[in-house]
Order: C-alpha cells, then sequence, then structure tokens
C-alpha cells in the first residue's frame, strides 16, 4: 500500500496532514480556535509543557488546526520539520533574527522581494550585521563571496517580481564549504515546481498567503526543513516574540492548498500563453518569464524546476503613463497589491514587491517604473489574451 510520502504532490496536497487531527468522523480538519487547552493530570500537563508528550497548551505556541498546516507543508516539500507563523515576512524576518547575531555577515541577491530587502539593507545593517549583495544569477560572485565567510546564504528564486532564476545546488554547495545556512524563499515556485531541500538548502520559507492558500482569504508564513534543531529553534524564536498562525488563517489554507497542484499547473499554462503573447505586442518592451527559451536563466529553470510558474512580469513603453492607461482597462485582473490567487491580479512594483522602495532604489534593482507584474490566474487563457488585447488596444500612451 502506497503511504502519504510516497504518493504524488497531488495527492499530497489533497490528503498529507489530516488524517490525525479529524474528530467525531469528519472529513475536514476542523478549526479549534481555544485559546487554551486544559488538563487534569498535573504530570501530563507538565510533560507536554516541556516537550516529553505531544499536545497543546497554549495557542501562541501551538494548536491542532495549525499544526495540520504545517504537516502538510511538510509533507509537500518532503521535509522533517515545520513550524508557522502569521504572515510570509514573520516567517522570513523571524528566521533571520533566530540565527544573526552582532558581528555576522549575510550573503544574498539583488533582486530580492521589496519587504525582504528592507531586512536586509535597514534592519540588519542596524543590528550590526554585514549584508552582501550579490548580482541575482551570477554564482560566481556568489561564490566568491560565501567563500570569504558568512552565517547565512539567503536565495530567493524566482525572484519577485522580475523572475529571475538562481542555481540553488551550486550556490548551496557553495555555501556549505563556507560553513554557511541556505534559506531559500519558495513563494513562486511552491512545492509543485520546485523543491529546495532536495537541491541542498537547509530552509525553505513560503509566503503561505500566495500560492499555497491561492485564494487571497488568509495571511500566513511557514518554515521547513530536515534538520529539527533549526526548525525547533525558529519556533522557539517565534513562540516567545508571538507572530502565532491564526487557526482560521490555517484552516482556510488547508482547505485552499487542497487544489495547489491543480492551480500552479493551470496557471504555469495561462502564464506561457500570456507571455508569449506580450512578445509580440508594440507596447512592451521586455517580457520577464522563465519559460521564455530566450529567458537569461531558461536552462538553469528548466534543470531545478518541474513547471515555469504563475507569475510573469513585463515592462511598457510610455512608463507609468501607459501604467495607468493600462491597467483600468483589464475586465478579468484585480489591481492590487497580492498574488498567488485563482483571479489574475496585475500591478507595478512600485505599488506592489517593492512599494517600500523608493524610485532609486528599484531602478539599482533593475526594475523599471513601468514595470507590471502579473499573477495569473485560473481564467480560461483565450479570455485573458483577449483582454490583454482590447486593454492594449484602447491604449493612448507608450508608442
Amino acid at each position: 500500500m502506497t503511504t502519504i510520502n510516497e504518493a504524488k504532490l497531488a495527492t499530497k496536497a489533497v490528503w498529507a496532514g489530516e488524517k490525525d487531527y479529524l474528530v467525531h468522523g469528519a472529513t475536514q480538519v476542523p478549526v479549534i480556535p481555544s485559546v487554551a487547552f486544559g488538563y487534569d493530570d498535573m504530570d501530563e500537563w507538565y510533560e507536554v509543557a516541556i516537550g516529553q508528550k505531544k499536545g497543546h497548551i497554549y495557542g501562541r505556541n501551538t494548536n491542532p488546526t495549525v499544526q495540520a498546516f504545517e504537516d502538510k507543508v511538510k509533507v509537500l516539500e518532503d521535509a522533517k520539520a515545520a513550524t508557522s507563523f502569521s504572515t510570509g515576512m514573520a516567517a522570513i524576518s523571524n528566521t533571520l533574527y533566530t540565527f544573526l547575531r552582532p558581528g555576522d555577515r549575510v550573503v544574498t541577491i539583488k533582486d530580492t522581494y521589496g519587504g525582504t530587502n528592507k531586512i536586509f539593507t535597514e534592519f540588519l545593517p542596524n543590528m550590526q550585521v554585514d549584508v552582501q549583495f550579490c548580482e541575482t544569477g551570477n554564482d560566481e560572485q556568489i561564490r566568491a563571496e560565501t567563500e570569504k565567510g558568512c552565517k547565512i546564504l539567503y536565495l530567493e528564486t524566482p525572484t519577485n517580481p522580475t523572475v529571475k532564476i538562481t542555481d540553488i545546488k551550486k550556490c548551496a554547495e557553495a555555501a556549505k564549504e563556507a560553513g554557511a545556512l541556505v534559506i531559500v524563499d519558495n513563494t513562486f515556485a511552491t512545492p509543485i515546481n520546485q523543491n529546495p531541500l532536495a537541491l541542498g538548502a537547509d530552509l525553505v520559507i513560503h509566503s503561505a498567503t500566495k500560492f499555497l492558500g491561492g485564494h487571497a482569504d488568509a495571511l500566513g508564513g511557514v518554515v521547513v526543513g530536515n534538520d529539527t534543531t533549526l526548525v525547533e529553534a525558529i519556533y522557539h524564536y517565534r513562540e516567545i516574540n508571538g507572530a502565532t498562525m491564526d487557526p482560521w488563517a490555517a484552516y482556510l489554507l488547508l482547505r485552499g492548498m487542497k487544489t495547489l497542484d491543480l492551480r500552479v499547473k493551470r496557471q504555469a499554462e495561462n502564464a506561457m500563453k500570456l507571455a508569449t503573447y506580450l512578445q509580440k505586442v508594440e507596447h512592451v518592451e521586455a517580457v520577464f518569464y522563465p519559460g521564455l527559451v530566450d529567458h537569461p536563466n531558461h536552462e538553469i529553470a528548466r534543470a531545478q524546476m518541474s513547471g515555469f510558474g504563475g507569475m510573469l512580469s513585463f515592462a511598457v513603453k510610455g512608463g507609468v503613463d501607459t501604467v495607468r492607461d493600462l491597467l483600468p482597462k483589464l475586465q478579468y485582473a484585480n489591481r492590487a497589491a497580492n498574488l498567488g490567487a485563482v483571479e489574475t491580479t496585475v500591478g507595478p512594483a512600485r505599488t506592489t514587491s517593492h512599494v517600500e522602495c523608493t524610485p532609486a532604489e528599484r531602478a539599482a534593482m533593475g526594475i523599471p517604473e513601468g514595470l507590471i507584474r502579473v499573477s495569473c490566474g485560473v481564467e480560461d487563457a483565450d479570455d485573458i489574451l483577449q483582454d490583454f488585447k482590447q486593454a492594449f488596444a484602447a491604449v493612448r500612451v507608450g508608442v
């Protein structure tokens, strides 16, 4: 009989992490909003409290519904341990703060999400942590900087919003030689398209708000790894500092993840068709999607990903003026600062991924003010293409 760990990803997305939490014959994991969990046996209470026995004592620490969510992600990423957070940024920041101390050094890439970039450019330097930025995709520069010594190598691939790709295996090998922890943000790829642990990463982070949940109705973050001591250290930091996932959010994320495989594959199909179309539009200066053969990192993406994902971006002629004119004309797209949902979502980096950054900072990261990020939904691709065609046909500026 096939176990859940031996099943295909689509089956894992539906069944993993749930059986132990079903009660009263229910087929769905219940929402357990209780803040406290009571014990009549004082010795049992103590054993649970100090971790000698499984159980729950207080909602800031653990919760059954939240634990079911963690278990599902753990199985999908083929990891041994997981811990969750109230948001994706909580997962990123708590993980970094768990391991970094004054005098430590971090090596990362220039093209991280705007909130992550702020941690590297503002918060960590204030903690006297040295941060070295490398050109995304420049594996030799990353190797050279890690060889100088670092505590953490932090990667995001594909990147937000320009979907650049980093060779995880090659960079992880260099980091391990230097004794560094390798942390990879896998939000854009999802476990369906990429498994960084299998490529040498120590820890994998997701903003569960995005593709994992898939319905833009629940915030959450999660970190997984195979070294349980690393994940336990992150959990301890989180339980004391309090960025705990809400059980209602965990329930919604669990429900959304059941269709993760279906959604991600459909979104990738739509993204490929839209990217191919955009390459032929006169208003468009450049299209960024790793599935395109002329993408500079296409071959690396093919090697380490099983699909190219539902995210793409493109730069328009005329910059912000064209953005202002084009986006309101789209009928089947939310103009919002989110991604990974079943609905197509669009927005410029200046109001979405890198709103925290100045125009100069965005320019330094290769993000023009006329860049539009597209998170493809699960709509019919023909309808999405027609929608973009009619919007471009009515654009007044940019050519």
